[in-house]
């Protein structure tokens, strides 16, 4: 895979995603689908959260501290603006990995313990994954939100 294709990839997730993400608003961030489904607002802040922590595998170090990835949204409340200053950011670091990383490394293997050693790549493409999953579920919380945090 060459840099431009990564490049184009990485803009059309930005661009599929950016429609419910950019939705995202203290007013909403409460939402929740169903009584037991993740709040908007711990969603958002998780794809903030885990674009950095994901990046870490390809050697981007990062200041940013988990607070979701694996744990139960108890209602906390997350500064909207600061997930998505977290999500703006994230965005910038998968850019410059798509500008910077040479053609041969994104075969190269990396060690990650949610599905051993993989590849660039396929990290790469996972990261955009889960944005865009977790974008769709944002999207459905705000198209029928069930449940509203106290």
């Amino acid at each position: 895979m060459n840099q431009a294709m990564i490049g184009e990839m990485l803009a059309q997730n930005q661009v599929s995603c950016s429609f419910a993400l950019n939705r995202v608003s203290e007013k909403n961030a409460g939402w929740r689908v169903n009584e037991s489904a993740a709040s908007i607002g711990f969603i958002y802040r998780h794809v903030g959260e885990t674009m950095h922590l994901f990046g870490q595998f390809f050697g981007a170090p990062t200041d940013v501290r988990n607070t979701t990835m694996g744990a139960a949204d108890t209602g906390q409340d997350f500064d909207v603006g600061e997930s998505r200053e977290l999500i703006q950011r994230g965005y910038t670091l998968l850019e410059q990995l798509a500008e910077t990383t040479p053609e041969a490394a994104w075969l190269d293997r990396i060690e990650t313990p949610f599905f051993g050693p993989v590849t660039r790549a396929r990290l790469f493409s996972h990261v955009l994954f889960h944005t865009a999953h977790h974008a769709g579920q944002i999207a459905l919380t705000l198209s029928r939100p069930g449940t509203k945090n106290h």
